[in-house]
């Protein structure tokens, strides 16, 4: 058969074999609805559906996968149910880019077809051999149910957009060992290069330990499990999705994967499926006895440092070669039913792609949208020193509000009547629940009211807040989902986040990427980020609406305000 005819009879055999996965205790983002897994979508609702950020024209995403830069294109590979809109008979979507924007969409990659994926392929990484040749190493499940690590290779070199792979039948490398449990075991990692020998890093769970358990090869097929894990720690639960990489603690360029160095530190990311959020620790990495400890900068496990604080999960990073940096891919869920997933057609998006590198405190990652994405500005609206006193809020009219780009440096005068900090606060988004953005405070809180109704019958809020505590200011980030739908059954919490800033100049910066029903938001130069998923019902296409806004006692000012409306870039 012809490419297209395959693709076809493989998306119609796989929903009348509609592939049931016995759950056997697995864990993590694989909630079945069989209800639902082969529901065919009549029509799919554009509502709510983004104009810039990536998905496909229809049905359920969710991990980003193996992303990779590959002879001048960018490949990304992503968790997809072909025949539904919840998550089920799932294959390894691929899509192509030479810009990161524009995105053309190919036949799946991999898809369940041998006894050791038969009942799933799951989340992955990928990795360039020496002689340039790519390899994607996955989690399988078995015909025992059993996740297993396999491999697969691209069947043809000379084909520049690698559309067809095949999967080698000594599958599986590595399998579960007697002291693993075969239920949570997966997601392998990136490998990366000691002395001419590969490593590599597989999720794991032993009891209430999350676990990331390191294997060794010599010719990336033979794998043996080291002595000891990379790193563990207790009371965390499962590890999902880990990513370990190396940052330069002096420049902000990516590193390739294999670095080491006394001027390098290495992060090691985990997805918790407990919390439904992620996790990472900088620290150093000691190659000849390939242990990783921890920094004392942040706290190893719920507490500690996150890429985002909102909905974002399943993240990957890759080394961009083309333009040494290394960029972060995260996938945001809809927090919405599944009713209303399979009514719509479609769930779930991948964040904008983020470059990210080490902070000049050598304490964290900042992340900032791809320079690319500036290619998809339009119109753009300026305002510039426009004071906001106590309950002010001013539309930002000019641009469209549901597909924007949004850039505001804020003026603080005064930080005199910052509110006292009581140190019990330890939970930002407990915090924020409780000091929303229309409980009146000192200085804050202010920000952006984002897909807006012209009554503010819906809106999400973006804000700081400024409290004082002995001898510094403490800065409160919020993305409040509370007020952002008029709809009664969404998942509308008050995601939030501190911001560890120095105000002694007296600006605090934000940037909010708005689309449709997303607004991811980055503050303080991507210091704090937070992505959320809202769905108005009145707050939607031309009749969203953008405000700033101030509810605290102390006045502050719009040092300068850039926006601009998005356009469509081409979308798979």
């Amino acid at each position: 058969m012809k490419g297209g005819s395959r693709l076809l009879w493989f998306l119609f055999s796989l929903c009348c074999y509609c592939v049931i996965i016995n759950n056997n205790g697995v864990e993590g983002s694989h909630k079945i609805h069989h209800e639902y897994q082969c529901v065919p979508d009549t029509k799919v609702r554009q509502v709510h559906r983004t104009g810039y950020h990536f998905q496909p024209p229809r049905n359920w995403i969710n991990d980003p996968n193996g992303p990779m830069y590959y002879n001048g294109i960018y490949h990304l590979f992503y968790q997809y149910n072909p025949k539904g809109a919840v998550w089920g008979n799932i294959v390894w979507a691929h899509s192509v880019s030479r810009n990161l924007i524009d995105w053309e969409a190919l036949e799946p990659a991999i898809y369940p077809s041998k006894p050791f994926d038969i009942n799933g392929c799951w989340s992955g990484s990928a990795t360039i051999l020496p002689g340039n040749k790519p390899a994607i190493l996955y989690t399988g499940i078995d015909t025992q149910q059993r996740q297993v690590q396999n491999i697969a290779f691209p069947a043809n070199l000379s084909d520049p957009y690698l559309r067809k792979w095949v999967k080698p039948d000594s599958n599986p490398l590595v399998v579960p060992d007697v002291g693993i449990n075969a239920s949570t075991f997966r997601d392998p990692t990136t490998a990366w290069q000691v002395n001419g020998h590969w490593r590599m890093l597989v999720g794991a769970r032993k009891k209430h330990r999350g676990i990331v358990y390191l294997y060794r090869s010599r010719d990336f097929m033979t794998w043996i499990k080291a002595k000891h894990p990379l790193h563990s720690a207790q009371n965390t639960g499962m590890w999902e999705c880990p990513d370990f990489f190396p940052v330069s603690l002096y420049s902000e360029r990516g590193l390739d994967t294999s670095v080491t160095g006394k001027n390098v530190r290495h992060v090691l990311k985990v997805s918790l499926d407990r919390t439904r959020y992620e996790y990472y620790t900088i620290g150093r990495y000691y190659p000849e006895i390939d242990r990783y400890i921890p920094g004392n900068t942040s706290a190893d496990g719920w507490s500690g440092l996150r890429y985002d604080y909102g909905n974002f999960y399943a993240s990957k990073t890759f080394f961009d070669a083309e333009k040494k940096r290394r960029i972060l891919w995260g996938w945001a869920n809809e927090s919405d039913t599944a009713d209303n997933d399979t009514a719509k057609g479609w769930a779930g998006i991948q964040t904008i792609p983020r470059t990210l590198w080490l902070d000049k405190g050598k304490k964290q990652l900042l992340q900032w949208p791809i320079e690319e994405l500036n290619t998809l500005r339009g119109q753009k609206i300026q305002v510039r020193n426009q004071e906001l006193k106590i309950g002010e809020h001013v539309e930002i009219t000019g641009i469209t509000a549901a597909q924007a780009d949004v850039e505001v440096t804020f003026s603080l005068p005064s930080l005199d009547k910052a509110e006292e900090f009581d140190p019990s606060w330890v939970n930002a988004q407990d915090l924020c629940g409780m000091k929303g953005s229309t409980v009146q405070g000192g200085v804050g809180p202010f920000g952006l009211l984002t897909l807006a109704s012209e009554h503010l019958e819906e809106y999400t809020p973006v804000f700081f807040r400024i409290f004082k505590a002995k001898g510094k200011h403490v800065v409160l980030m919020c993305s409040d989902a509370k007020s952002s739908s008029l709809r009664t059954e969404l998942y509308k919490p008050s995601f939030a986040g501190f911001v560890d800033v120095d105000l002694k100049d007296g600006m605090l910066s934000l940037r909010s990427l708005i689309d449709h029903s997303v607004v991811e938001s980055f503050g303080a130069g991507g210091k704090t980020c937070i992505t959320s998923r809202v769905y108005p019902t009145l707050a939607v296409s031309k009749k969203a609406h953008l405000y700033a806004f101030n509810n605290g006692t102390e006045a502050v000012t719009i040092k300068k305000l850039n926006a601009w409306t998005m356009h469509r870039p081409q979308m798979n």
